[in-house]
């Protein structure tokens, strides 16, 4: 395998812990890392060192007119996300954005119609949808063994505070858009990225960081013929619930990212009961509740790796092979523009002072 020569942009907890680690893998049999931006000097040294025969820059408006450079890896502070991407097309680079994909949905539709434009690779790093949970589950609804799907819970909950960046609105912080692209993914793959979808309900809020954005999200979905999703973003729930639950007219599936679990019953099995209008009772004639042993089929088993390593690596499959064989990518730039569009209407629909 011939390998593509990268560029990351940004150091940070993504650029070097994420990507990075991914790159600098045994695992990585698909490209080389030739070049690092980083503001910070200290950074810069670092990453000398630990990408081998790799040049380093403060900016990446130095990679312009470089023609040995097949990709660059946009792992910028949110904010810059769109500016740095647009420029970037402009000058004709394969580009992966870090999530969120942008600010809004225009900022979206507008990197994807210039990348189509100038006839390069457009992708936003979601790389959830490759993480064994996520296609455990959509495994499971489409299968129909849960009958017809009711409603899905899709939360990425925890207790916990903050104080960085990630916690001011003026820097594009907040749950929704730092973590909420993945669960908020998840919810509209699991709604197969229906056009139709509207966001029924959305409340965000600020609890427990020491900046002005929301650490608190609630968002529920739903599309014509399709279940409600439920989705949480919470940093105070202290028993945070399963990652995916599905609910179906058959029975339930329950995961995390490392197990999963499933209970059903078999259409023809368990015989519908014919409906009672009297007060039900017993044969001494006294009053029982309504209730039944059902015939249950149970099920479980364990998920091998998450988003961090299975699904970086398969999204940076995706990737090579797009660059290399025109291959479509499964991760398209418009499912990531629809998650920024409901990002987009919970915080119309709930403006937090702005205090800093």
């Amino acid at each position: 395998m011939e390998k593509l020569n990268l560029a990351i942009i940004g150091q940070g907890r993504s650029g070097r812990d994420i990507h990075g680690k991914f790159l600098k893998s045994e695992n990585n049999t698909m490209f080389n890392v030739v070049a690092v931006v980083e503001r910070d000097p200290q950074r810069r040294e670092r990453a000398l060192e630990e990408y081998p025969g790799c040049e380093v820059f403060e900016s990446y408006t130095e990679l312009y007119g470089r023609q040995d450079i097949d990709l660059v890896t946009n792992a910028s502070y949110s904010r810059e996300h769109f500016q740095v991407t647009k420029d970037l097309i402009e000058h004709g680079f394969n580009v992966i954005v870090e999530k969120p994909f942008a600010r809004n949905f225009y900022e979206c539709d507008t990197l994807i119609r210039l990348a189509k434009e100038k006839n390069v690779k457009l992708a936003v790093f979601q790389q959830t949808f490759f993480a064994p949970y996520y296609v455990k589950a959509k495994e499971i609804a489409e299968s129909g063994i849960l009958g017809e799907i009711k409603q899905i819970d899709v939360s990425f909950s925890n207790f916990a505070r903050r104080w960085d960046w990630q916690t001011a609105q003026v820097t594009m912080g907040g749950n929704v858009y730092n973590t909420g692209p993945h669960p908020i993914g998840i919810a509209l793959g699991l709604l197969d990225f229906d056009k139709n979808f509207k966001v029924e309900f959305s409340k965000l809020d600020r609890v427990l960081n020491s900046g002005d954005s929301d650490d608190y999200a609630k968002i529920i979905l739903s599309a014509p013929g399709k279940p409600v999703v439920d989705v949480e973003i919470n940093s105070n729930d202290a028993f945070p619930a399963a990652t995916v639950k599905i609910l179906g007219s058959r029975g339930s599936y329950s995961s995390n990212t490392g197990s999963w679990q499933l209970k059903y019953i078999v259409d023809g099995e368990n015989p519908e009961r014919e409906l009672v209008l009297d007060s039900l009772k017993d044969e001494n004639g006294y009053p029982i509740y309504c209730s039944e042993s059902l015939n249950w089929h149970v099920d479980e088993g364990k998920l091998t790796g998450d988003a961090f390593n299975v699904g970086t690596m398969g999204f940076y499959e995706m990737m090579y092979n797009a660059i290399t064989k025109n291959a479509e990518m499964s991760v398209k730039p418009e499912h990531a523009a629809m998650i920024i569009s409901v990002i987009e209407q919970a915080h119309a629909q709930n403006p937090l002072p702005v205090k800093f």
